[in-house]
């Protein structure tokens, strides 16, 4: 990019942030799956075309950030659901899936109404901002200019949105071993995956859209997050309206049982230890009506 161009943008940004901005950004999100990993080493491709498919619902989905100078609202554009083979995986996608999230730039308040196992929650935690790198690469994303951004962001150990198959190098010998002498494999399906301690956040931003939002809890950039990847997820911004003319009002969510961060990271690490003793049980009372 040209230097003159970079100061145009730069000029413009910082006389932009005096007005009052409104809009909606649409994020279009898309994240691929190891089918391999999760047992398909034994399936024929044409299995894994079919099964690929029909996780393309679940995984592929349009998110609308509404957003002003300080605060935002992200929801899932809604849409008919649509199954996958696996109900054990489609349990653990759709439980750990966050509902509408709030963010409030000045107060530093992020809340969300989060729907687990059959009861809403509604999430109230301190917004944190990563430790962004920002880099001098740039690109066009539609008619925008945006600049590249990346940080490092720990992993809750109960996220399973960022889950992946434990499989290869990243077999540990206890795995192994366990599944030599599992005469019925897969049963539980927390035995087949991993969560990463932490992943890198690849951000666009542009200064053209003058606002520290993004998508989900990502903020703090010197403009609105364009394009975002973690982990095996993108989410691309498709569409940009500024002003729009019917958009929703952007206000904290307030169905639910309100708790803490903290308090409901142990509320879903006793579900999932709960459920993983069911599928041992079940496993073990099969076992025992064999012999």
């Amino acid at each position: 990019m040209k230097p003159f161009s970079l100061i145009a943008i730069i000029l413009f940004s910082c006389n932009s942030f005096a007005q009052n901005i409104n809009g909606q950004a649409y994020y279009e999100s898309k994240t691929t799956v190891d089918i391999d990993g999760f047992g398909g080493g034994q399936m024929s491709e044409e299995r894994k075309k079919m099964i690929a498919e029909r996780m393309k619902g679940m995984l592929e989905k349009t998110f609308i950030l509404t957003f002003s100078n300080t605060e935002s609202i992200y929801k899932e554009e809604e849409k008919l659901g649509t199954g996958t083979t696996n109900p054990g995986f489609r349990m653990m996608m759709g439980s750990f899936t966050p509902g509408a999230q709030y963010k409030n730039l000045t107060s530093k308040e992020l809340i969300e109404e989060n729907e687990f196992f059959g009861k809403q929650f509604l999430v109230k935690d301190t917004l944190q901002t990563l430790k962004w790198e920002l880099l001098k690469e740039s690109k066009q994303i539609g008619q925008y200019i945006a600049f590249k951004a990346t940080a490092i962001k720990k992993v809750n150990p109960n996220d399973f949105s960022m889950a992946r198959p434990r499989r290869g190098r990243d077999r540990d010998e206890k795995t192994d071993a366990k599944e030599k002498t599992d005469s019925i494999r897969g049963d539980d399906p927390l035995d087949q995956i991993e969560i990463p301690k932490e992943v890198v956040v690849t951000a666009w931003y542009t200064p053209q859209v003058p606002v520290g939002h993004g998508p989900g809890e990502y903020a703090g950039l010197p403009g609105l997050i364009l394009e975002l990847s973690f982990h095996r997820t993108m989410l691309l911004c498709s569409k940009i309206v500024m002003n729009p003319k019917e958009a929703d009002k952007i206000e904290a969510p307030t169905k639910g049982k309100e708790v803490s961060r903290e308090e409901y990271t142990k509320i879903v690490k006793e579900k999932t230890e709960e459920m993983r003793e069911n599928f041992r049980s079940r496993r073990g009372g099969r076992r025992g009506g064999g012999e």
